[in-house]
Parts: structure tokens; C-alpha cells; sequence
């Protein structure tokens, strides 16, 4: 560790963890009907409590946008009855899915009669550290539910009204159904020291998973003694194939930026095959202007930005490594299939990438070849999330290989142990 950590923090820290630890073991125990219908719970609480949560997110997007806080930040932290309804739905959702807890991944019967099984069981407590999302409270605290985890929530100071009237309707709900409060932690006090006693309580919390830009995240995986399932930064592309449908093309590209460029699955460059450059640029960067999507460019993109009369100028290699998270989009031409697997080899994050083609073969190569977490063909980069894939909500998108890969839901907040029956047998 680079820094002391005040020693009252580390025990007010340590204290929450314990806490949560002695919830987990009582979440562990669940049925899947107690737990549904707590879920269940969990949202009417939330939209009951609408009016509250919407007046405390008021009070940080106010305090945000005093502080210069960018747009795409503000779009992340700002609610409204609507967005509220969705994450309530979202827990809905999640009640609707299989409980992984109790699940045989695998099993046998040995030669010496001892039945063997590999069985899923929770994680234990969770802790997320994550920036101005409030959603992510919600989605965390329900994931952590329904897997049978206790979550403890170090959310950014930014939405911290918000969060704070969320976790106090959610730790309401749950003692007033006889569950322990302590399922769902709030980290208040302790400012970035209580993060870090957080990444450091080993053997109190099982897990630690870090969601936000890339300098939160490193810092989590730098100084973390916890284990820590790396969420990444999404520096998605969108690569338009010779054989695309171009039509199909400019809709996938305006849509992967557009839809709502402030997330992690927003696409950040578009690549064109140089055999399409001059029929599918006109279209889709006027379309792209629009949009009020600013271009970064590489010089033999400039005439088609002039024609479309889009705010541009010269794409840097800064700029092909940055995610944007707002209405600002690399695009650039490449030779050919191999030269944008190249240019997505050097620029891209692991999280998601797409090919537009009506080739199946260069389909085939792109999915084989491309190194990422979800690799889309004819489809937005925009799907990539838990709620799009059928899992309810997401707890974060690993770009990491070990354990967990692309949207994280119930499986992956699940570990698993070996359960051996014998009948006396001796080795």
C-alpha cells in the first residue's frame, strides 16, 4: 500500500464488513421463494419511495453541475420516475431468474462408490466500489440478494444523496420483512481511505468489483489485497465490413453512439473497409451530424466530413484510446478485415467489438480472431448488458479471463464447493 489508512476508518470498516458477514450467512440459507418475494419487496419499496430518491438526486445533479461535471457524467447520475421504475423492474427481473445457489454444475460416481459433486454457493460479502451510477445500487444490492451475498456499496461522492436514499429504502424494506439489514451496506463515512480499507478487509470481504473509469479501476486492481473482478472501460468499435449491408451498417453505427453514448458499451471508433468508404461515409456521417456526434478523423475521412458539414478534426493515437462516454466518435479507413483486427488488437479495451458483413467468412475470422468479452456480427455494440442477454440486471462487465467474462449477473456472484459422500471409504 502507497498510504497510511486512518486506523478509525479501518475499524469502522472492518465492523460493516463483520456485519455483512453475519447477514450472508442468513441470506445463504434462502429459499428462492423467500428471496423472490423479497425482491419483490424490494421494489414496491423503491417506487413508493420515488418522490424521496428523485429530490435527493436533485441535490447531486445540482452539486454536479456547480462542479463543471461533464454532461455524459450527469446522464449517468440523473434519475427520474421512469429510470426509478426500471431499476425496480429490474428487480422484478431478477426474481424471475433461476437461484443459482444449490445448482450442480457437475457430478459423479467414482469406482470406489464415493458420489462426488461441484455445487454453487454464494460468494459470501461483496464489496463494489463504483462512481456516479445509481442504478448500480440497486442492481448490486439485488444480485447480491438473489445469489445469497451480502453487498457492502462504496458509491461515488457525486451521487452520494442518491445513493444514500436508495440504501435507506432498501435496508428499511428488508427489516421490515424480518431480513437483515445488513444484506445491503452503505460506505459513507471515511472518504477514499474507507475505499481503501475496503479493497484491504481480507477475510472479511470475499470479493471486491471496482465499475467506473479506468483510473478507479486500476487503482482497485493496483492496491486491492482482496480479489478483484476487473470491470473495464469499453473502448468499443464498429467495424464496417466490404460485404456489409450498408443500410444495416449506418443504422448499427449511429446507434451503437448514439443511443446513449455516456456507457461503457457505447462504441467510441468506426472502422471502414476502404472498398465502401465513398458509398457508406455520406450517409452515415451526415446522419452522425445530426446526431450532434463530433468526429475525430483520419485524413482520408476529411472530404466525406466536409460534405456532411460534421464538427471534426484530425484523429490522434491518444484519441483512438479514449473513451469518450459522450457524442464523439473516431472513424477511420482500413485496408481491409485483417487491418481493422490490427487496429482493434492496438486500441481496444476487451470490451465489446462489431463487424457489419454478408460475409460469412469474415464473420467467422472476426468472432475467432477478436479478443473481447462479447463480439457482435450485424448487431449494435449497445447489447452488451445484463438486462439485453436475459440475466435481469448486471452487476458490471468483466473484460478480465478468470472466473467472470462480459455481463456479470447471479452465476458469476457464485462460487462453488465439492460436496463428497462416502460409506466408510478409506484411502
Amino acid at each position: 500500500m502507497s498510504q497510511t489508512i486512518d486506523s478509525t476508518v479501518v475499524e469502522h470498516v472492518n465492523e460493516l464488513a463483520d456485519r455483512a458477514r453475519v447477514a450472508s450467512r442468513r441470506l445463504a440459507l434462502l429459499s428462492r421463494a423467500e428471496k423472490d418475494a423479497a425482491l419483490h419487496q424490494l421494489a414496491d419499496a423503491l417506487v413508493t419511495a420515488t418522490p424521496r430518491i428523485l429530490e435527493a438526486n436533485a441535490t447531486d445533479l445540482e452539486r454536479g453541475r456547480a462542479k463543471g461535471m461533464p454532461e455524459g457524467l450527469q446522464d449517468r447520475l440523473r434519475l427520474d420516475a421512469d429510470r426509478v421504475a426500471g431499476v425496480a423492474q429490474a428487480l422484478r427481473d431478477v426474481a424471475a431468474l433461476p437461484d443459482p445457489v444449490g445448482e450442480i454444475v457437475r457430478g459423479s460416481t467414482l469406482a470406489n462408490g464415493l458420489q462426488i459433486r461441484q455445487v454453487r454457493v454464494p460468494m459470501g460479502v461483496v464489496g463494489m466500489i463504483y462512481e456516479a451510477r445509481p442504478n448500480v445500487t440497486v442492481d448490486a444490492a439485488g444480485l447480491g440478494l438473489k445469489s445469497g451475498n451480502a453487498v457492502i456499496l462504496r458509491g461515488g461522492s457525486a451521487a452520494g444523496e442518491t445513493n444514500q436514499a436508495i440504501v435507506e429504502t432498501l435496508r428499511d424494506s428488508l427489516a421490515a420483512q424480518g431480513l437483515p439489514a445488513d444484506a445491503v451496506t452503505n460506505l459513507v463515512e471515511g472518504g477514499h481511505d474507507a475505499a481503501r480499507a475496503l479493497m484491504t478487509a481480507r477475510g472479511r470481504v470475499d470479493l471486491v468489483i471496482p465499475r467506473g473509469g479506468a483510473d478507479l479501476i486500476q487503482t482497485v486492481v493496483r492496491e486491492s489485497t482482496v480479489p478483484v473482478i476487473e470491470t473495464g472501460v469499453g473502448v468499443c468499435h464498429v467495424y464496417v465490413d466490404r460485404s456489409a449491408d450498408l443500410d444495416k451498417a449506418v443504422a448499427i453505427a449511429v446507434n451503437a453512439k448514439t443511443h446513449r453514448p455516456s456507457v461503457c458499451n457505447a462504441a467510441e471508433s468506426l472502422l471502414v473497409h476502404r472498398a465502401v468508404a465513398a458509398d457508406f461515409l455520406p450517409k452515415a456521417l451526415t446522419e452522425l451530424a445530426n446526431a450532434g456526434v463530433r468526429l475525430h478523423v483520419t485524413p482520408d475521412v476529411t472530404p466525406y466530413a466536409d460534405a456532411s458539414s460534421a464538427a471534426y478534426d484530425i484523429v490522434s493515437d491518444k484519441d483512438f484510446d479514449t473513451e469518450w462516454l459522450a457524442l464523439e466518435l473516431n472513424v477511420a479507413v482500413v485496408d481491409d478485415l485483417d487491418a481493422a483486427m490490427d487496429h482493434i488488437r492496438r486500441h481496444g479495451s476487451g470490451h465489446t467489438e462489431a463487424i457489419v458483413t454478408e460475409d460469412r467468412a469474415a464473420a467467422r475470422r472476426f468472432t475467432q480472431e477478436v479478443d473481447a468479452a462479447a463480439v457482435m456480427v450485424n448487431a449494435s455494440t449497445r447489447f452488451t448488458d445484463g438486462g439485453e442477454f436475459g440475466f435481469g440486471a448486471e452487476i458490471g462487465i468483466s473484460t478480465q479471463k478468470l472466473h467472470a467474462r462480459g455481463p456479470m449477473a447471479l452465476p458469476e456472484l457464485t462460487t462453488t464447493k465439492w460436496i463428497v459422500e462416502g460409506d466408510g471409504q478409506i484411502r
